[in-house]
């Protein structure tokens, strides 16, 4: 503790300026000279669009992580969690002999994983501790895919534990030898994808740099964080080809599997598949979406003569250009609506998705947006097993989802998955054998649990008046 009238070490970090505000009226004059020369160019949208929203929760703060007032600060650290570095000793130092007691109760911490204790004697209330990858140029994709998780993770916790605020190291060390560049990408792009997908309940993300980190960061963060539409347009270009998926997780063409009907002509296949998905970047009209004779593929699946394989190869691009235009499209304003999230697991390990009827005002929004929207998303959940929990609870006419939008979003989603689909007293018909209909929160808890899915206040309310029970109970 301080002494009495001493001013505190800690930094408050409400007194920091928010990166919205770090726009200088020279960066902007120099935004536009870029931009008018590059508005004449531009064909796609930024995939990281300006967005204030999501600006007012981003601080950069040079100085030691240790001295935030934040609900949780970051630790970065090795297996063992007793590595020797800047950060941690820092860390330590100011959180007292207690930090490494309780270190030795968490038994270690795998590379791209995140553990939490108490600050002790931090401004922090948490630690949240991670372990970066060690960088080997020669296994690169393997450890952007393991410092993507190292973010995405404590992200995840800070959602989980409602945490307000989280101070992020540099979560890569000198003994790891990740460059400092590569990591930032990866650092932003997962932290903005999170904001924008989970982010809701936190208010603020600090960035804490040493004096040699600082420019690196101040140079990309307006890539992923534009503060104004001209920095946006300036930034585009300067946006690394590999974004990520929607999670911003690394995609690892390696990993994804694909059915081919003739296994010796991959060379072939492979050439034509990103044609087909180089098209798919080009535009939505009938000449960008051409591919062979799409009315015989057609009419050899009406009559069971198009082979399995080649019904998955159609599947599969018919979701990439889904995919496609959802990543380039604004749909912020659907987003909003918060009509669908993820929420925690069912009884059998599954990610479970909500979607609430009652917040999709149909009569008001484009419905096709609101695909696009779902899609985005869902695209990380989809590749393994899920399931969806529709709440169709006090839904009227001007909200009442059109069974034809599910439908739709099943067969452009689903792609062979083994999920399931709950609907409370709602039927949707095409659905079949993927589909349970619930009456009420008892018949959904016997599949998952109350404290693994977060309900809507008007669908437990209302639940409690028809059943007359809580709906949590049992």
């Amino acid at each position: 503790m301080d002494p009495l009238g001493a001013r505190s070490q800690f930094v408050d970090i409400q007194t920091l300026p928010v990166w919205q505000q770090q726009l200088s009226e020279d960066a902007k004059e120099t935004q536009q000279d870029q931009s008018d020369g590059l508005l004449s160019q531009q064909v796609f949208p930024s995939p990281f669009p300006f967005r204030p929203d999501i600006n007012r929760k981003i601080i950069l703060f040079t100085g030691d992580v240790a001295l935030l007032n934040c609900t949780a600060i970051v630790n970065t650290s090795n297996e063992s969690l007793t590595d020797k570095n800047p950060v941690s000793d820092s860390i330590h130092l100011l959180a007292g002999p207690e930090l490494r007691e309780e270190l030795v109760k968490l038994k270690g911490c795998r590379t791209g994983e995140a553990k939490l204790t108490k600050g002790f004697n931090l401004a922090a209330r948490f630690i949240v501790h991670t372990v970066g990858p060690k960088y080997k140029a020669k296994y690169r994709t393997a450890a952007e895919s393991s410092l993507h998780s190292c973010y995405r993770n404590v992200m995840q916790l800070a959602a989980e534990q409602s945490m307000a605020s989280v101070g992020f190291c540099v979560v890569t060390t000198a003994k790891r030898g990740y460059p400092l560049e590569d990591a930032a990408h990866i650092a932003f792009r997962t932290v903005r994808r999170f904001l924008e997908n989970h982010g809701n309940s936190i208010d603020t993300v600090v960035f804490a740099v040493s004096d040699t980190e600082e420019p690196v960061y101040k140079k990309l963060l307006p890539l992923y964080y534009p503060r104004s539409e001209e920095e946006e347009k300036a930034s585009l270009p300067l946006i690394p080809a590999d974004i990520g998926n929607s999670e911003g997780e690394p995609v690892v063409p390696e990993r994804q599997i694909r059915i081919a009907e003739k296994p010796g002509n991959l060379e072939d296949e492979c050439a034509e598949e990103s044609l087909e998905l180089d098209l798919g970047q080009v535009g939505n009209h009938a000449f960008a979406r051409m591919e062979g004779d799409v009315d015989k593929q057609r009419k050899l699946i009406l009559q069971g003569q198009l082979s399995e394989a080649a019904m998955q190869k159609q599947h599969q691009r018919n979701y990439s250009r889904w995919l496609c235009r959802a990543r380039a499209e604004d749909l912020s304003d659907i987003a909003a609506l918060k009509a669908l999230y993820q929420t925690g697991m069912d009884i059998c390990g599954r990610t479970v998705m909500v979607v609430v009827g009652r917040n999709i005002p149909v009569t008001l929004i484009d419905l096709e947006k609101a695909l696009l929207y779902f899609i985005h998303v869902m695209d990380h959940i989809t590749v393994k097993e899920y399931v969806i929990v529709y709440f169709h609870t006090l839904t009227g006419e001007h909200n009442h989802l059109d069974s034809e939008f599910l439908k739709n979003l099943y067969d452009i989603v689903d792609n062979k998955s083994v999920s399931t689909w709950f609907f409370t007293t709602f039927s949707v018909s095409g659905l079949k054998e993927k589909v349970r209909y619930l009456d009420n929160l008892q018949q959904l808890f016997t599949c998952i649990k109350p404290e693994q899915i977060d309900i809507p206040p008007f669908v437990l309310e209302y639940d409690a008046r028809v059943s007359g029970s809580s709906g949590i109970q049992g």
